[in-house]
């Protein structure tokens, strides 16, 4: 039985397999998810994949299931109480700009109507599909993802450095950067 080729940074962990397999690269249109990623990678910043996605469901509990209108509305008591919760990633400066980040995501749906609208503008409502051979060959930014993380930081978004949002836009789909030869890259 031949298996199927999956991107190399995932191989050897069965967590990491059925994230690729699901979910990595698949086009998000859909507010709620976006906000989940966007808080995921925030969060993801100097630390591993993996590590997030083993405290994934702790992060859901944590964050009221992503809600961000709940998020922006967090107070001082609140984070105090995130910052004890051993579930998640403890770091204030993190913490504090996910609160921040909900508030930022509110104003940008009541200026386009949704986040969605607002982020697939950057790559004209459509994937970018790269042509990549090997995983380690993918840049870690691109001037779009400068473009993108300038943008957001204008309209009061923190933790979105070029990296974390290049890391995002793979995420949520907006870049297809599965190897040529790995089996979602012509199903994403």
């Amino acid at each position: 039985m031949q298996t199927k080729h999956r991107c190399g940074w995932c191989e050897g962990d069965t967590l990491y397999e059925a994230y690729h397999d699901k979910e990595w690269g698949v086009p998000v249109y859909d507010d709620d998810t976006l906000f989940e990623f966007l808080v995921l990678e925030t969060f993801q910043a100097g630390l591993s994949w993996i590590t997030i996605l083993k405290k994934r469901e702790n992060f859901r509990v944590a964050f009221n299931n992503f809600n961000y209108e709940e998020i922006a509305k967090y107070k001082q008591n609140k984070i105090d109480d995130l910052l004890q919760n051993p579930g998640i990633i403890r770091n204030k400066l993190k913490v504090k700009a996910t609160v921040t980040n909900a508030q930022a995501f509110i104003k940008i749906q009541e200026e386009f109507g949704t986040f969605s609208k607002y982020i697939w503008t950057f790559v004209d409502g459509k994937p970018i599909k790269n042509h990549i051979n090997y995983y380690k060959d993918v840049p870690a930014n691109t001037t779009l993802s400068d473009v993108l993380s300038k943008d957001l930081k204008k309209r009061g978004f923190k933790f979105v450095g070029s990296t974390v949002v290049y890391a995002f836009m793979q995420a949520t789909g907006m870049v297809n950067d599965h190897e040529i030869n790995c089996f979602r890259y012509h199903e994403v």
